[in-house]
């Protein structure tokens, strides 16, 4: 399985509208985009471990989208809906990161 995931801060003034622009296009993605197996997203929760200290930056939202093959992760960002939802989500984030994975389930020898 693959992970697109996405940590972000959205811009400190974006408003309202904005907000509802990239959340509807996020779920037009997840609904013309037949290869996302799965979604979430989320905002970020702390609850007092000593590991938050560490952050030196609040990504205040993840987004985390699941493929079956790398092939699935490439026609998800080659598709329009993705454009449109890039689009929109470059001019709306103070900071962000995404990386893409290759995920397997439970503890096999991912470290060695």
């Amino acid at each position: 399985m693959f992970a697109h995931v996405v940590l972000f801060k959205p811009k400190s003034g974006l408003d309202a509208a904005a907000r509802q622009r990239l959340a509807a296009a996020f779920q037009q993605a997840l609904r013309d985009i037949p290869s996302i197996r799965r979604a979430h997203i989320g905002k970020r929760v702390t609850h007092g471990r000593p590991y938050e200290q560490l952050m030196t930056v609040d990504y205040e939202y993840a987004a985390i989208l699941e493929f079956d093959t790398l092939e699935d992760l490439k026609a998800y960002l080659a598709h329009g809906a993705h454009d449109a939802l890039g689009a929109l989500f470059f001019e709306a984030f103070e900071v962000a990161l995404m990386y893409d994975y290759e995920m397997e389930e439970g503890a096999a020898d991912w470290l060695l």
